[in-house]
């Protein structure tokens, strides 16, 4: 089931065309990366989600249904410029958070109690928010983006201004609630956040739709015929290789010579028929392009 769906929705401001007719499909339990450059329209896709904005065409579906204004209580959102009171207490402005999303004051203190300690936070609870680090402010603002436990989380660049170890701790936690059952969008420019926690995405350029699917199909679309192939160190590696074969990197390590191939012609089982002729293949695999190479690649096909 869809839990989300945009169908052609526009959106302009003055002549400036910032969306166009984008339609995508987040599908219940997964985590759907809205990927583009700066200026491609993510943002302004995802403040018609939480609506804040509203389309100038199309319509957004929300469990199947016209998104209506009371469903805001069952969507997160967690922004990419990130905004706390400076002067209240942590505590006072998590729980106010936690009540604006429909919390009661007391459940809102036991749920706060249960992250402050998973994060190990506790002794932030009387601090005021001016005494926060930058890092700290936005794990507090993470907890309270999920604290009602809503059905959609949104998250825009989500890592930013986290170290590695933070930034690990935020991604296993966003890991943990995909698994039990929340469904997530997930806006970056890291690819190699997407290639660790997005099942799908949707890349946006210059105002559209440019392309949308699951990961591992879109990189099994985007392969050239690149392999790893391990084999004991050869003096005369070319006489192992076809004409229809390039190699693009090699290194010795050790007693073994590690190859990377390009086949333009033929297979890759001939390939191998005729290494095995001569010596034995300790390891082959295939090369998918990554995320950023897919981006990138894409994003100038489509200049």
């Amino acid at each position: 089931m869809n839990i989300l769906e945009t169908i052609d929705v526009s959106k302009s401001y003055s002549s400036h065309k910032v969306l166009d007719k984008v339609s995508i499909k987040v599908k219940e339990g997964e985590i759907f990366g809205l990927l583009g450059p700066n200026g491609a329209g993510k943002t302004t896709l995802i403040r018609m989600i939480n609506q804040i904005t509203a389309p100038d065409e199309g319509e957004i579906l929300f469990l199947g249904e016209r998104l209506k204004r009371n469903d805001i209580q069952k969507i997160g959102y967690l922004p990419e410029e990130r905004g706390l009171y400076r002067k209240m207490k942590v505590s006072e402005q998590a729980i106010y958070l936690a009540e604006l999303k429909g919390l009661s004051n007391k459940e809102a203190k036991k749920r706060l109690e249960y992250w402050f300690d998973k994060f190990e936070i506790g002794d932030w609870w009387n601090k005021r928010v001016e005494e926060l680090s930058k890092g700290m402010a936005q794990k507090i603002q993470f907890i309270t983006t999920i604290l009602h436990e809503p059905k959609l989380l949104i998250f825009d660049e989500p890592f930013s201004g986290f170290d590695p170890l933070n930034a690990n701790l935020l991604k296993n936690e966003i890991l943990n609630l995909r698994d039990k059952g929340a469904t997530i969008i997930f806006s970056t420019h890291n690819m190699e956040s997407v290639e660790e926690i997005c099942d799908s995405i949707a890349l946006i350029n210059k105002s559209k739709k440019i392309l949308e699917g699951n990961v591992n199909e879109i990189k099994e679309k985007f392969k050239h015929n690149v392999f790893e192939i391990i084999i004991p160190n050869q003096e005369n590696v070319n006489s192992l290789l076809s004409e229809d074969c390039n190699i693009i990197n090699s290194v010795v390590d050790k007693e073994r010579l590690i190859m990377t191939l390009s086949i333009t012609e033929g297979n890759n089982a001939d390939l191998l028929s005729n290494i095995l002729k001569h010596t034995n293949i300790l390891s082959y695999k295939e090369i998918l392009p990554s995320m950023n190479n897919i981006f990138i690649e894409t994003i100038k096909n489509n200049e």
